[in-house]
């Protein structure tokens, strides 16, 4: 017995030092945009930067009460109890909201992916200090059953903020679905014989039936080891995915502020059945207009979804499951989105789901 305990310990940790493969996609029409002000490794930069005029902005009672919003506080620990109707898009996407930017999809081929997986805090040692410092801390989702875990195909990441990538996920996920992120993001895996594609925007790599486009976003990204001491590196690319299957397509964007790169997206691949666009994190006392610059208000997320031509968004990013990032409270952002999409009388068809809930659409 004792043998067979120790081959086992063996086998543990030959498979934790098997050697990455690591594939970069090249794409001849794909792009990537470099800061010119580095005199050290190239960091990379947003398609449009500099200084943003916003189509709209609510400016006065922006989060009144929802009579379609329950909550045992104001604006805080809330559900969605409205009705809404399935609408018929046909497209055969399954999608399952586990919370803030985590969701859980099943493809009409059968594919089952992974977008953003975070199950529980930041990655040690930022959580640990995060929890003495009495800063960001959430209440942790309910995620997938051990089997879906196991017969996940492929995993999504955006960028390598903490609150998107987390690799105790990594672990528990393994080795044997596909992994999909941009470039310079597989230095921060670890060794485990994990397949890793790294992509620039506007390129592509198929998975069964499926084409899988890792499209812009305008955000950063980083990685800091004592909080609110950050350290903007940019030396990894961030961005979104179109996630294609026969002419149709699910849209997830990442953390990601209003630009023009939504335009440049439907030009590009047309338009969006299905966009999972983030609607919090834009507020900030103290930092002012850096939050919004990159991340969409749910007005900006709503001009998003109309230049994307989406015929049903599903919003991210608030919920009692989420770390309340430059939010008012857990449900403010959703407040807000309701009050702005009848203001503005938007056509976009919203789907709002609870953490946990699902929809085929």
């Amino acid at each position: 017995m004792k043998w067979i305990g120790l081959v086992f310990l063996l086998s543990l940790i030959t498979g934790c030092m098997t050697p990455n493969k690591v594939q970069r996609i090249e794409a001849e029409n794909s792009i990537v945009k470099y800061k010119q002000d580095t005199t050290d490794s190239p960091r990379f930069a947003n398609l449009y930067p500099g200084k943003k005029t916003y189509p709209e902005t609510c400016s006065e009672n922006c989060y009144p009460a929802s009579a379609v919003v329950a909550c045992q506080a104001p604006a805080e620990n809330c559900q969605f109890i409205g009705e809404q109707s399935i609408p018929t898009l046909h497209s055969d996407f399954s999608i399952r909201w586990l919370g803030h930017a985590s969701f859980y999809i099943q493809t009409p081929d059968g594919s089952k992916l992974l977008l953003d997986p975070v199950s529980g805090q930041f990655d040690w040692p930022v959580d640990w200090a995060f929890r003495l410092d009495g800063g960001l801390f959430r209440q942790e989702p309910t995620w997938l059953t051990p089997n879906e875990n196991k017969e996940l195909d492929a995993v999504l990441y955006s960028h390598i903020h903490y609150d998107h990538f987390n690799k105790s996920d990594i672990e528990r996920i393994g080795n044997a679905a596909e992994y999909f992120t941009p470039l310079g993001f597989a230095d921060h895996f670890s060794k485990g014989g994990y397949r890793i594609n790294e992509m620039p925007w506007f390129s592509t790599k198929s998975l069964g039936e499926l084409d899988i486009h890792f499209v812009p976003a305008h955000h950063f990204s980083g990685r800091i080891w004592i909080p609110y001491v950050y350290e903007d590196n940019d030396m990894s690319l961030w961005g979104g995915w179109v996630v294609e299957h026969k002419g149709r397509r699910l849209f997830f964007a990442g953390d990601t502020g209003y630009s023009e790169h939504f335009k440049d997206i439907n030009k590009r691949y047309g338009d969006m059945d299905i966009c999972l666009i983030p609607i919090a994190s834009y507020y900030h006392q103290q930092e002012g207009e850096w939050y919004r610059y990159v991340h969409t208000t749910p007005e900006d997320a709503l001009v998003a979804a109309k230049e994307l031509n989406c015929k049903v968004m599903i919003p991210w990013g608030y919920g009692n499951s989420s770390w309340k990032m430059g939010d008012h409270s857990s449900h403010s952002a959703l407040l807000r989105l309701l009050h702005m999409h009848k203001k503005l009388k938007s056509d976009i068809q919203l789907h709002i789901l609870n953490e946990g809930e699902e929809v085929k659409l």
